[in-house]
């Protein structure tokens, strides 16, 4: 079976246990996913099947959109409601005042990625340090955030937000953030991925759905998932080349290239792989797909 699958994770499992989830549904050893989520966030999770595993790191690098609940006047280790207290604070910020303050992360933010994370440092996975009780030091890195808007306040002190931001966004640590410019804190208390990679979450599928139908009926095509690199149709010979690992000379091509990806397809419009183009005058093999049924 090749191809990606979009689940809508439950709370309370690793990304991990989704994958041999669907491992396990699928009955297909090659499963990965292009992105982690946390156990008590729930949402799109992208799902590669076969060969479709080799494309994962080809995965363009989407914009991604949220909804997150959290709590002013708490933070914890985590920066999340599963985290360990570190502190209480008492609340003065109204509702306008942290709307107002929310608006100030609007646009390009500098961001300190969470001790409890899946980034690496030396080797070492953040979250791995941080079980063992060590503060590590780690780069900031630049994000964007879209928008915030926020939903209806139901509690004192508890909000809720829709937020679109670019890939590499910790909402943890966007919220973490909101809540020492108001001086009280805050942390995450639900998470909710709305899309990723190109995809809505209305076209995911809980693993309850997944395990009770036909695997097959929600497969999507790996090159849906790569519509951002242009499309080249080559000739019945250039396919043969390209399938085979040979580059192909861009003069050639029956269109002009720049310096990127582009999704290749043979004259039948079948797709047959990722190419680049790195300034030279041949068009290289990123990755050869060969699609059947065996994965």
């Amino acid at each position: 079976m090749t191809g990606l699958i979009l689940i809508d994770k439950p709370e309370g499992i690793t990304s991990f246990g989704a994958v041999a989830r669907v491992r396990r549904i699928c009955k297909e050893k090659k499963c990965g996913h292009s992105g982690t989520l946390d156990p008590m966030a729930t949402g799109v999770m992208t799902i590669l099947l076969g060969r479709a595993t080799r494309f994962c790191e080809l995965l363009p690098s989407h914009d991604k959109a949220y909804t997150a609940s959290f709590r002013l006047g708490i933070t914890t280790d985590t920066l999340d409601i599963t985290g360990k207290v570190l502190e209480e604070r008492e609340v003065t910020a109204s509702e306008e005042d942290v709307k107002n303050t929310a608006k100030e992360f609007i646009g390009e933010i500098e961001q300190l990625p969470p001790m409890y994370s899946a980034v690496s440092v030396n080797g070492q996975r953040l979250y791995e340090l941080a079980r063992k009780g060590i503060e590590a030091e780690r780069p900031t890195r630049m994000v964007n955030i879209f928008s915030i808007e926020f939903l209806d306040n139901v509690n004192e002190n508890e909000y809720t937000i829709n937020v679109e931001c670019s890939s590499g966004t910790y909402v943890r640590t966007l919220i973490s953030d909101i809540g020492e410019k108001l001086g009280c804190g805050a942390v995450l208390t639900a998470l909710r991925r709305t899309k990723a990679n190109g995809f809505d979450i209305s076209k995911a599928v809980t693993l309850e759905e997944l395990e009770s139908g036909n695997p097959e009926d929600f497969l999507i095509p790996v090159e849906e998932a790569m519509t951002a690199y242009p499309a080249i149709r080559v000739t019945a010979a250039q396919a043969k080349r390209f399938s085979n690992g040979g580059e192909l000379f861009t003069e050639r091509l029956n269109v002009r290239t720049e310096i990127g990806l582009y999704r290749i397809y043979d004259p039948e419009n079948v797709f047959i792989g990722i190419g680049e183009n790195d300034g030279t005058e041949l068009l290289k093999v990123k990755r050869v797909f060969k699609g059947d049924s065996n994965g």
